[in-house]
């Protein structure tokens, strides 16, 4: 029974490791419907070879920083429980990987390859796993602390603040060093070139990998087959389609807000999926959903941040308020589970958000002074980092 057990709890993450893994390709077709065409090679190359460059990451550094557990025993040793903590690594090493994905999305179009794959490398085997370790591990005693202080922990179920509200705040950023693509505003601020993506049908399939591989990011965070909960898919689906509806109207139709709003919906939900009833869960999404509508067209038509995917708004506060909606909608007395402090969700939230921009900023500024991130106009006017778009033809 045991073995059993055993075996049906390495399915059970596995498939969630697939789902996520999945998930990667979403965040490729979604960057390569909203960027030029000139782009799009660069964009698929540059998130698959992020996955391969966070894999060496969290193996080597950032699983131990997180967890404080390594892969150095034997074979034999390793499969102990039919291998269950290597595919709870591949799991988790999966969500690491989203981060740089996410960056991906707001540093399109100018940035530098081989820069970009060094500072995914530093952000996943040390920024990234730093405040994972604190919230999913109880790293440094602060989950202790923020119990003993409000009664209970910083809740975040799967990730709305670990894994994206760290991303967007990285990338948020990544973004303000490097600068707006060239020709983007004039120098008086003002807007000049729209660049709209170049393939919404790309784009909407980007976002169907994403929103379906969403369900074994939320479900599957449950880690094992018994401690599995329909509320969690539940409330997965209202908020994302309370995040597609008010895209929808907010974004007046605009099929860009319409395909991203279910993302902001499940973004927001990640955190309090476990502990929200349902009509909760459609309201966080209402909110995500119109808050990234309002939020992507400030930040590239009033404050000249030119987030090419809008993953600040998308995944840095869509993520923040999920964070913060985890201690609202979770508590008793509006129907969730209860067990939450609004107190220690806020707490939380800002704790995330500081050390993730602050991060990106060490992360992004030292390679800026160094090395450099950013293509000469001459290699943004070509078409993003040249050096990728090799493509040797078999002789005749």
């Amino acid at each position: 029974m045991e073995t059993l057990t055993n075996g049906s709890n390495v399915l059970f993450v596995l498939m969630g490791a697939i789902l996520v893994l999945w998930m990667h390709a979403g965040f490729a077709f979604l960057e390569v419907g909203t960027v030029r065409e000139k782009n799009q090679v660069n964009a698929l190359a540059k998130i698959f070879s992020d996955f391969g460059v966070s894999t060496i990451a969290y193996f080597f550094v950032g699983y131990q920083v997180s967890y404080g557990m390594g892969f150095y025993e034997s074979a034999a040793t390793l499969n102990a429980n039919n291998g269950y903590e290597l595919v709870k690594f591949f799991f988790l090493l999966t969500f690491a990987a989203a981060i740089p994905a996410i960056i991906s999305g707001g540093i399109a179009e100018r940035a530098r390859f081989y820069p970009q794959l060094f500072a995914s490398f530093v952000i996943v085997a040390f920024v990234y796993p730093f405040f994972e370790g604190l919230v999913w591990n109880g790293n440094a005693g602060f989950q202790d602390w923020l119990t003993e202080m409000t009664g209970a922990g910083f809740h975040d179920f799967a990730g709305s603040v670990v894994v994206h509200g760290v991303g967007g705040w990285i990338a948020l950023a990544a973004v303000m060093l490097l600068g707006a693509r060239s020709g983007r505003y004039s120098k008086d601020g003002k807007l000049m070139m729209a660049h709209p993506p170049s393939s919404i049908p790309f784009l909407a399939l980007g976002a169907w990998i994403l929103t379906v591989g969403w369900f074994g990011f939320n479900v599957m965070s449950a880690q094992a087959v018994e401690a599995v909960s329909g509320l969690v898919a539940m409330n997965s689906l209202m908020a994302m389609v309370g995040g597609l509806l008010a895209a929808l109207v907010a974004g007046k139709n605009d099929p860009g807000f319409l395909h991203n709003g279910p993302l902001a919906g499940l973004v927001a939900v990640c955190a309090g999926s476990d502990v929200m009833h349902p009509l909760g869960s459609l309201v966080v999404g209402l909110v995500a959903g119109a808050l990234f509508v309002w939020a992507f067209t400030m930040t590239q038509n009033r404050w000249r941040i030119d987030d090419v995917l809008g993953v600040w708004p998308l995944h840095g506060l869509c993520g923040a308020w999920g964070g913060i909606a985890a201690g609202i909608f979770g508590l008793e007395a509006l129907g969730g589970m209860g067990g939450v402090s609004l107190l220690a969700q806020v707490i939380g939230t800002v704790a995330g958000v500081a050390f993730a921009f602050v991060g990106g900023l060490v992360v992004y500024g030292v390679l800026k002074k160094t090395v450099g991130i950013r293509l000469t106009e001459e290699e943004e006017y070509m078409g993003a980092d040249l050096s990728i778009h090799r493509i040797s033809a078999t002789p005749k």
